[in-house]
């Protein structure tokens, strides 16, 4: 089987963003970054990830789909969302953070990251600041990163150590580059979530 038969069998099999299993349609908007933001917060945590893409379906579900009004909630509004999606190990310092997050976006960047990009000089900036949110360390950067890549040629192509560990495992290049040239640029996203659900997951190939 050649690599990008692989490649086509695993995104058949895998390729589902985690933004679109949290019911995100991931667009170049405010409103939907910092809904990717969220998520990468709460992916970023020891927490399994099924309740954390629950959890930010909740916090959507719930009305904090915009940093303000996930400013506006009060912190025990948010900490009952969060509870609601099964994120009850750390909800109260979660909620804390997605209060804290939603300021500092809202003061620094007028509540667009499309802002924090513009003025960023390139990708290593951007996973810098992104890393200046509470909640959001290289590991939220590196989610973050990975589902915006379709939409933020800048960030493309991406592949954090989960995603090369996977491509590993498949036999498939761990180099960035190599595997960007197995799949268009819209599939990036959808080949670095797929290829972390073969590193997360023991039984998917």
């Amino acid at each position: 089987m050649s690599q990008r038969d692989i490649v086509d069998e695993l995104l058949d099999e895998h390729g589902r963003t985690y933004a679109r299993e949290a019911g995100i349609n991931l667009e170049d908007t405010p409103a939907s970054l910092f809904q990717l933001l969220v998520l990468a917060n709460l992916l970023s945590t020891r927490i399994n990830a099924g309740i954390a893409v629950a959890t930010a379906r909740e916090l959507t579900n719930s009305g904090f789909s915009t940093p303000e009004k996930m400013r506006d909630a009060t912190w025990q509004q948010r900490v009952d969302a969060l509870g609601r999606g099964g994120y009850r190990r750390y909800d109260e310092r979660t909620s804390t953070m997605l209060g804290d997050c939603a300021v500092l976006l809202l003061d620094r960047y007028t509540g667009d990251l499309r802002r924090l990009r513009d003025e960023s000089q390139d990708s290593q900036e951007i996973l810098k600041r992104l890393q200046e949110f509470p909640g959001i360390g290289p590991t939220g950067a590196a989610i973050f990163a990975r589902e915006v890549q379709g939409l933020w040629p800048v960030m493309a192509p991406f592949f954090d150590k989960k995603a090369l560990d996977g491509a590993r495992k498949l036999n498939l290049p761990d180099n960035p580059d190599a595997l960007a040239g197995l799949v268009s640029r819209e599939d990036l996203p959808r080949l670095a979530s797929a290829l972390v659900r073969v590193t997360l997951d023991r039984s998917a190939k």
